[in-house]
């Protein structure tokens, strides 16, 4: 099989990676680097293209998944309780004055 075939790789698995490139091309990674780190994902939870039993029989592994929830929010985490509270109250004081000059 020629590097960069994908025959060997179920419509399933096709999908799945094709769904994952547009969320990285969302978050604006470069498109050639968004279907490397694709189909690296693809090829993690499945353990590479099952259409000629190289992966099959084997258990997915969705340890990349789970990370999403885990990895986002990590610069809010670091930032202290003062200004947490401070970026809070300006938010609240905005919202109440949009709602009054809305009507």
């Amino acid at each position: 099989m020629a590097k960069g075939d994908k025959s060997s790789y179920t419509a399933r698995q096709k999908r799945m990676a094709d769904h994952i490139e547009e969320g990285y091309e969302e978050r604006c990674v470069p498109a050639e680097v968004a279907e490397r780190r694709a189909w690296a994902t693809v090829n993690k939870e499945t353990h590479g293209g099952q259409l000629s039993g190289s992966g099959r029989n084997t258990p997915e592994d969705h340890s990349s998944v789970h990370k999403g929830g885990k990895r986002g929010g990590a610069a809010q985490a670091n930032r202290s309780a003062a200004a947490r509270s401070a970026s809070a109250k300006k938010a609240a004081a905005t919202r109440r004055r949009n709602a009054t000059a809305q009507s």
